[in-house]
């Protein structure tokens, strides 16, 4: 039996969205935009989607517009306060030194067109720091934008206190909550935030739907011109099953996965014990008293990440070294060189994001594999991680 701790990567589909998903494609195939029964039935089925989704965080159903999943969602919030009038005059965006790729790359080519990028930098415990923020915002800040969860370490930002930072130099600011929807109590009131984007497949939906919150009022430009769809913010024909399955899966999420939460955070340190107390050479990588409760990132002392990765898929349990969009690149972590450690320990980290379905046994097989496969691979010595780490000539 496979055991899959790779949650923060994607999520098993639940059963019921699944379920969703079919009856959908198969009874609600008409365009929302026609005012005929059949394209009145696919709004309807996206109207009870968007409610789901508003309810799962906090906020009123006409401020949700569906996108194709968490990388639109971002590029519309960075791109669409770029193109914004209101915003003449404000040339810089500020983000965080650990931003997914999504906010990161799309703020280099922002920045590639003449607008003046700043990060904001995290300490060691992967945390930004409110004071540090407030040193690079000012009266030529557009945007500012912060992930709410890291989807490496876990670590969860003050969002609260870095919006209003921003919004007392008078920009605005975004969150990417990808990982923390669904994991833990997300609220835009509470947050105090302008945009968020979320990704139905991180908390059970379907892969490519997503969300992007923005606030009454707040005139965002479009990234793409065409239809009236989605109050002209998202135009396209909407993903009717999709959405449908994303609706399910905030639905779950609010009745479900939150009050599971805590049960998570437990098997999640029984895993991060077990591997301290019987694996030397480990080390717990940020913050440990304020990330999400599913995820863990530890590094292994003389192994290889991507190696001890392939030898515990052979093990049967599936985990990560970092980023799924980042797989296959040979850049080492962005994330953990932010935080300052040396190349070896960001080598040789691993990521493990438990979910709802995670079970005690299943972390005893973990920790029995993990032995087994670190000991193997010290045992032989990791060739691979000697020649990344070797002085050049």
């Amino acid at each position: 039996m496979r055991i899959y701790l790779d949650h923060n990567a994607t999520t098993p589909v639940a059963s019921e969205v699944a379920d969703a998903v079919a009856t959908a494609m198969r009874e609600q195939f008409g365009n929302p935009s026609s005012i005929h029964a059949f394209g009145q039935s696919a709004k309807t089925a996206l109207d009870q989607a968007r409610d789901a989704v508003a309810a799962l965080i906090g906020a009123s159903p006409a401020e949700v517009v569906f996108t194709g999943g968490g990388t639109e969602g971002d590029n519309l919030a960075l791109r669409g306060v770029a193109g914004m009038p209101a915003m003449a005059g404000r040339r810089q965006i500020v983000i965080s030194a650990i931003e997914h790729e999504a906010v990161r790359h799309t703020a280099q080519a922002l920045g590639k067109a003449g607008w003046q990028v700043d990060e904001v930098p995290v300490g060691s415990r992967g945390v930004v720091e409110p004071d540090n923020l407030r040193r690079l915002v000012g009266a030529n800040t557009a945007l500012v934008s912060v992930m709410h969860a890291n989807n490496e370490v876990g670590t969860i930002q003050p969002i609260a206190v870095a919006a209003g930072i921003a919004h007392d130099a008078g920009a605005l600011f975004h969150t990417d909550a990808v990982q923390s929807v669904g994991k833990i109590p997300v609220d835009v009131g509470t947050l105090g935030v302008d945009m968020l984007t979320l990704s139905g497949h991180k908390f059970g939906g379907p892969k490519g739907v997503g969300v992007i919150w923005i606030r009454r009022g707040l005139a965002l430009s479009p990234m793409l011109t065409g239809g009236r769809q989605e109050r002209g913010r998202r135009p396209g024909t909407e993903n009717v099953p999709g959405l449908v399955g994303l609706g399910v899966a905030a639905s779950l999420a609010r009745e479900q996965h939150l009050p599971a939460g805590d049960r998570i955070a437990r098997m999640r340190d029984r895993l991060e014990h077990g591997i301290l107390e019987r694996i030397s050479g480990t080390v717990v990588n940020g913050a440990p008293d304020a990330r999400v409760p599913n995820t863990s990132s530890i590094s292994f002392e003389g192994v290889e990440g991507e190696s001890l990765v392939i030898g515990l898929d052979l093990e049967g349990v599936a985990v990560s070294t970092g980023s799924a969009c980042s797989s296959g690149t040979l850049e080492p972590s962005h994330v953990l060189r932010a935080l300052g450690l040396p190349p070896s320990r960001v080598q040789s980290a691993i990521r493990f994001s438990l979910g709802p379905s995670t079970t005690e046994a299943d972390i005893d097989q973990v920790l029995d594999a993990l032995s087994r496969a670190v000991g193997r691979l010290r045992l032989r010595g990791d060739s691979r991680l000697r020649l990344r780490t070797a002085p050049r000539a």
